[in-house]
């Protein structure tokens, strides 16, 4: 079992996180830490595979954190927060993290990033030494977080409405998607129109007769 120490101020957050871990086959939560000092702590007590590890702490910033874990632990880091600006990105790169989560996410962009965890150790394992093939493998794409989806909106109906536009030779206007998909109009608009806000679907304009134009949704 690779072992994860979940690093989170909030109580209920933190309980989420290690539900997400604990559903994941192959993880185990072997500690919960509330405080900076209470990472480093547990995470020289428990020796932890990986850390999960929040930003914004009462005592310790996650950041400090990080540089501490980096000079006397031997432990992979996943930052999980909701900061969004560049220099945390970037301090974040620096001190060497495997992945930034930015909250509030789904439990499948949690799950890939573990999976994609399991499997590189599992590759460095099997190897007695690396060529640059193997090295390629390691440092390459990782898998990317999947976004939030409005409120609302569900991760199936997202896929009905997406298939649908994609079969849509020239697009299709909500109507047609409703109409295709079974779902009501105004529903059918509000995937449509995240799709549109996301950059996955582009939207034209169709001019007829008398009134509004036709909204038309292209895949991109």
């Amino acid at each position: 079992m690779i072992k994860v120490l979940v690093v989170d101020d909030d109580f209920m957050v933190a309980k989420v996180h290690s539900g997400y871990v604990t559903r994941t086959e192959g993880f185990a939560v072997v500690g919960v830490a509330h405080t900076g000092a209470d990472a480093i702590r547990l995470a020289r007590e428990l020796k932890p595979d990986l850390v999960l590890l929040d930003v914004y702490l009462p005592d310790l910033d996650g950041l400090s954190v990080l540089r501490e874990l980096r000079t006397t632990e031997d432990v992979d880091v996943i930052l999980i927060t909701a900061a969004t600006d560049v220099e945390t990105v970037r301090q974040a790169m620096r001190g060497g993290v495997l992945h930034y989560l930015i909250k509030p996410f789904e439990y499948a962009s949690l799950r890939d990033q573990l999976t994609h965890f399991a499997s590189l150790h599992q590759r460095l394992d099997r190897l007695a030494e690396a060529g640059q093939a193997d090295v390629d493998q390691v440092f390459g794409a990782r898998p990317s977080a999947k976004p939030v989806l409005p409120k609302g909106l569900t991760a199936e109906t997202a896929r009905l409405v997406e298939n649908a536009l994609r079969g849509a030779d020239g697009g299709m206007s909500a109507s047609e998607c409703a109409e295709a998909t079974g779902v009501a109009r105004v529903s059918a608009r509000r995937y449509l129109e995240h799709f549109v806000a996301t950059g996955k679907a582009e939207v034209t304009l169709k001019y007829g007769g008398t009134g509004r134009p036709e909204r038309r949704y292209l895949w991109s």
